[in-house]
């Protein structure tokens, strides 16, 4: 496994408790497990259950509300949820403060267009049991106990509307990262391999080696592996190039970094409770859906406004400045520039956030908390992440949102590529996989008892069987120790 982030650690769990036999090494090029896109201050850290993106429900031509995103990433979150449940109860990790909190999903919108919006997507979300508990109000004084450091300042007769899931969560996946990632080093057969940077991949008969260089001592080694997993985030790129599997080709990258606004005041910051988001500006990726935003972070409480979004050619937070450059390649040039031709949108609002003033965020700031105090907020940067490019025969190049994994036909390797929603959505992601590269295995009898008693919905369905998704949710609420 290439990469000591949350899916790796996923992966590495669900394995070794599937076939405990198995011998794992991962490979991290940093001196710290999930210190880049899964540590807390480089993640949202929102439980992405679609309760409170609105990216996730867009308005379907017709003028209703497509909700059958939200629905899937609904369900993988709670299917996340069951995997911690079971690790903390059976003491498999520990940690040394909770990684999940309660926190309240709110949605908040502002002006006739988008209040319509939201009552659609209330009313389409809430026939499902998963949504059951989504609370819906244009009343300001009921807003304004939500979230009343949102109302102060603002004008009673302005048009809003917001809609509230108190079962929300804010979730620190560098923690449970690094909680499952030592419960790995505790079992048999599995290596952990910091400061390890791989810079070769190559197929020889029915064994992949691995070429790695320990960046403290500068010795070069290789290994041979019958699977390889490549989850190193804005890194699998490079490294799906290395390997030079046809399933790769026609890949390209756009890398996009992240910025808060983060709240220096501790009056203030006790003040606000909840995960407020609203509409992302138009021509924005996903990532940059406004969202006011109650953090635990290090043991403390947290206030964050954003994100704004930056340029950076790097594919890392701890990356290159040539990452971009040196991944252009003959088979994704044209898909690059087919995305950048069918993303001029994108290409303005990422100038415009680049070259904006801290007067220009502090008022963008101000839209959602009418009275903040500029002298209260400093800009702090937070991860990088790449969106994916894809050949398209049609387009000639797709920018595409969310994630992918892409594995070679014999499906002795596999590569995760894209960003959110990610971590909220890694044990559905392993456990695709799972399937695609192992599928003999997991019709095994005795292994499928195995993932029913981690996950006691694998096999159903949460979205059809409305009683069952909520008896589930109940059980891992308590054993979460959530409200």
């Amino acid at each position: 496994m290439i990469g000591a982030g949350i899916m790796s650690a996923t992966l590495g769990v669900l394995i070794k408790h599937l076939f405990p036999q198995s011998e794992i090494t991962i490979y991290e090029r940093l001196d710290r497990v999930g210190a880049e896109s899964s540590d807390a201050w480089n993640n949202a850290g929102t439980g992405h259950s679609a309760f409170c993106e609105l990216n996730y429900t867009p308005t379907n031509e017709d003028g209703s509300v497509e909700i059958s995103k939200a629905l899937k990433i609904s369900e993988s979150f709670e299917i996340s949820k069951q995997l911690w449940a079971y690790l903390l109860e059976n003491d498999f990790i520990q940690t040394k403060a909770p990684f999940i909190h309660d926190i309240d999903h709110m949605s908040f919108v502002w002006g006739k267009d988008n209040l319509s919006f939201l009552q659609k997507r209330y009313q389409a979300m809430t026939k499902y049991a998963i949504f059951k508990d989504m609370d819906y109000t244009e009343d300001f004084d009921k807003i304004e106990d939500w979230v009343p450091l949102m109302m102060n300042g603002r004008d009673k007769k302005e048009i809003i509307g917001s809609t509230k899931m108190a079962i929300g969560t804010d979730v620190n996946f560098g923690s449970i990262t690094r909680g499952m990632i030592k419960y790995l080093e505790s079992a048999d057969n599995v290596e952990l391999l910091l400061n390890h940077e791989v810079q070769n991949l190559t197929k020889i008969d029915n064994a992949w080696l691995i070429e790695a260089k320990d960046l403290k001592s500068k010795d070069e080694k290789t290994m041979a592996f019958d699977f390889v997993f490549i989850g190193a985030g804005g890194g699998s790129l490079t490294l799906l190039e290395k390997a030079d599997i046809p399933e790769g080709k026609g890949y390209g990258g756009f890398p996009v970094s992240g910025q808060f606004l983060k709240c220096t005041n501790p009056d203030v910051v006790n003040q606000h409770e909840a995960k407020v988001y609203g509409k992302a500006a138009t021509g924005s990726p996903p990532m940059s859906v406004p969202h006011l935003d109650t953090r635990m972070l290090d043991g403390e409480r947290s206030l964050l406004f954003g994100p704004y979004a930056g340029f950076s050619t790097k594919f890392l937070k701890n990356g290159s400045f040539f990452d971009l450059p040196l991944s252009i390649e003959m088979h994704n040039v044209w898909p690059m520039l087919s995305a950048g031709m069918h993303n001029i949108g994108l290409t303005k609002y990422l100038i415009e956030q680049v070259i904006q003033s801290k007067e220009d965020r502090f008022e963008y700031l101000q839209t959602f908390y009418p009275e903040a105090n500029i002298a209260d907020w400093t800009l702090i940067k937070a991860g990088q992440r790449v969106q994916i490019i894809k050949k398209d025969d049609a387009e000639g190049g797709v920018l595409k949102f969310g994630t992918e994994i892409v594995t070679s036909e014999d499906k002795s390797i596999a590569a995760l590529l894209g960003a959110s929603p990610g971590a909220s959505t890694s044990v559905s992601i392993m456990l695709d996989l799972l399937h695609q590269c192992f599928p003999d295995y997991l019709r095994n009898t005795e292994v499928t008892e195995k993932l029913k008693a981690m996950i006691p919905s694998y096999g159903r369905s949460l979205i059809k069987d409305g009683d069952f998704c909520l008896n589930v949710r109940k059980r891992t609420t308590e054993i979460l120790k959530l409200n």
